[in-house]
């Protein structure tokens, strides 16, 4: 499991020229499941991004997590985090999970992160989605399982 966590002022999606979710001050959490990923990475993401002190306190250090920041997360599904361009010029996807097994994954992450308390929107699976990432710092993090 890949996640590329950004820390934004904003963040939005929209598919077909519809917002389908927006948030202010957050994470905007780009994630990919691979094929050898199981349920139980699942909440170790989930607890290592919420806890995660990527946000600065009064004193301008980062020393919060999105949780005691008050911040939201917009999840998109991004199967893209598993290219391999190690040969030719067109990336190949095969440690990406299959679409069936990575959308109950991703589904799953995004009600683990809810129920640590985060207001979590998403885009939708397998959707061309338009993202707009205003990236705060730029802070950007790219973790995996």
């Amino acid at each position: 499991m890949k996640a590329l966590i950004q820390r934004v002022a904003s963040g939005s999606v929209s598919v077909d020229g519809n917002a389908i979710a927006a948030i202010e001050k957050g994470l905007v959490i780009l994630v990919g499941i691979g094929h050898s990923d199981e349920p139980s990475q699942i909440q170790a993401m989930a607890e290592k991004i919420a806890n995660l002190r990527i946000f600065e306190d009064v004193n301008g250090k980062m020393n919060l997590s999105i949780l005691d920041a008050g911040g939201s997360a917009l999840v998109i599904s991004q199967f893209t985090l598993y290219a391999d361009t190690r040969k030719g010029r067109r990336p190949a996807f095969t440690d990406a999970a299959a679409p069936e097994v990575a959308s109950q994954l991703v589904d799953e992450f995004i009600k683990e992160l809810s129920r640590m308390g985060m207001p979590t929107q998403s885009g939708i699976f397998g959707a061309h989605m338009l993202v707009q990432i205003a990236n705060d710092g730029p802070v950007t993090i790219m973790l995996e399982m």
